[in-house]
């Protein structure tokens, strides 16, 4: 491959090391991300020559030249497989049903007792929200699995667990002493009656 006589001689003043940290680092990205690094680093060491990156960096230079353009324009390109492929979530191919199952959890659920978190806590098990769901007039074939439906519950901010009211408070250091008084207090009266008959 013939490289122009100009490009050879602009090539960044980066050390081999530094452009063996560079190369690592765009190893470690994946799609956008990755493209979006590479044309960053082209257009700062490289002043946006796509050639002499390749020279420099090794990357490819058709993937600098499209991570240029969108570091130009601002538009993000999807690929075929990011774009087309992959199956949709279960709430959004059947949304009504969805809904459905958000409310009859609703209906279940207890907030988080601390109040720490958002998380909703509820007693309603895969196995009875999709027996419910049935119930309500939904087919087989519109329901997942009950390992699916326990993801859902959870995608949808429902943990499952026991439904506690209020927990009884910890013995704490003082615990005996508050009943060795009261017991105090209890014989008390009990020895002046018995004292006045």
């Amino acid at each position: 491959m013939c490289m122009p006589h100009a490009t050879l001689q602009s090539r960044p003043s980066l050390s081999p090391s530094q452009i063996a940290d560079l190369r690592l680092a765009a190893s470690k990205m994946t799609g956008p991300q990755r493209r979006a690094f590479e044309a960053e680093m082209t257009w700062k060491y490289c002043g946006g020559n796509p050639l002499m990156a390749e020279a420099v960096f090794g990357w490819g230079r058709q993937t600098v030249v499209l991570g240029l353009a969108e570091r130009r324009t601002g538009i993000i390109c999807l690929g075929a497989q990011a774009a087309c492929s992959g199956r949709k979530r279960w709430e959004e191919q059947h949304p009504q049903a969805a809904q459905a199952l958000r409310q009859l959890a609703d209906a279940h659920a207890q907030q988080d007792p601390t109040f720490r978190t958002s998380l909703t806590y509820t007693r309603l098990t895969a196995q009875a929200a999709l027996k419910a769901l049935e119930e309500q007039g939904y087919s087989e074939a519109q329901l997942p699995s009950p390992s699916t439906m326990a993801e859902v519950l959870n995608r949808m901010g429902f943990r499952l667990r026991k439904v506690v009211k209020a927990k009884p408070q910890k013995k704490i250091k003082e615990t005996d002493a508050i009943f060795d008084n009261i017991k105090k207090k209890m014989t008390k009266p009990c020895q002046q009656a018995m004292s006045n008959a």
